[in-house]
């Protein structure tokens, strides 16, 4: 059975590689300071953890021994050597950091032996992680603008082998597997969140609705690249790891309002000054996030909530 599904995995995987590569390669001449196949390719590898340990478990690499455990988390640097490697664009300085970053942290968690309750250790590797996205760390490894997305990527690829090989908090798991019930709490989530965010998008005028029927293949292309790109590290991120060792402290309640203020607040660059607006609809939705991810602790209801927030404002309220 996990054969099956890690062939299925793979075959999905391809395709929306594929569909993705299709989609961008008419567009490459518009990045003329881009090896683009380097860049697609380690778009692919830092994707590519995100997927696939959503549809096989982690149990080989949780049971390796810390002497193959934190080495291991070099890996993690291969994408940046394959877009940097014998280029121009290669720095020593970002190589030390993107190898000596997971190496460090999952060396601090698993020399730790810490309980399964939240502490001050699980603080400070998620307060490197935010640093590291929020102070641009990683931009010297992608330099460009066109490029923004990878260490987020790299990061969530962090976060993922940190807490859920590493660390393994009780109550975390992490599954992409499409089960009917992840798809009715997921969607029922966003039907619930949706007018709340019309009334006070409207309110606050943060929202315009435009009234265009897009074609579905654009409905489609937005789905995906939400879920992929969007919706999935972030989810792994604030629900899968922080609301779940958030949990072992605060409780049920307390750990869901805690992750969505934090979710909100993470949203407080997008615009010129603090948009305030944001954060208080991704506060508001991160609790609807949160909802569907514990129902059932199955992040994959969480991702559809998300994606569908995003797609639906994107497409016509953006």
């Amino acid at each position: 059975m996990r054969n099956i599904r890690l062939i299925s995995a793979s075959v999905v995987f391809a395709g929306l590689v594929l569909a993705i590569w299709s989609a961008v390669r008419d567009h490459v001449h518009a990045f003329p300071d881009i090896n683009f196949s380097r860049a697609f390719a380690s778009f692919v590898l830092l994707l590519a953890p995100l997927w696939f340990f959503g549809f096989a478990p982690a149990e080989p690499l949780q049971h390796l021994r810390a002497g193959w455990k934190i080495p291991a988390a070099a890996a993690l640097a291969v994408p940046y050597f394959v877009f940097a490697a014998g280029t121009a664009d290669f720095s020593w300085r970002a190589a030390l950091i993107v190898v000596g970053l997971p190496v460090l942290l999952a060396t601090f968690l698993e020399l730790s032996r810490v309980g399964s309750k939240m502490n001050w250790r699980d603080l400070v590797a998620l307060g490197i992680i935010v640093a590291a996205y929020f102070l641009h760390w990683l931009r010297i490894a992608w330099p460009l603008p066109t490029l923004g997305l990878f260490p987020k990527l790299f990061l969530a690829d962090v976060a993922l082998y940190c807490f859920l090989v590493i660390r393994r908090p009780e109550g975390s798991s992490y599954s992409l597997v499409p089960a009917k019930s992840a798809l009715r709490i997921g969607l029922r989530e966003w039907l619930l969140y949706f007018p709340i965010a019309l009334a006070l998008g409207e309110i606050t005028h943060f929202i315009h609705f435009h009234p265009v029927v897009p074609q579905l293949g654009t409905v489609l292309a937005s789905a995906i690249l939400t879920l992929l790109i969007v919706a999935l590290p972030e989810e792994l991120f604030f629900r899968a790891i922080l609301q779940n060792l958030l949990e072992t402290r605060l409780g049920r309640t307390g750990a869901l309002l805690a992750a969505s203020v934090l979710f909100g607040l993470s949203h407080f660059n997008h615009g010129a000054a603090f948009n305030w607006r944001y954060v208080l609809l991704a506060s508001i939705a991160g609790i609807f996030y949160g909802r569907a991810w514990r129902a059932e602790r199955q992040i994959f209801a969480s991702i559809v909530t998300h994606t569908a927030v995003d797609v639906v404002w994107s497409l016509w309220f953006r």
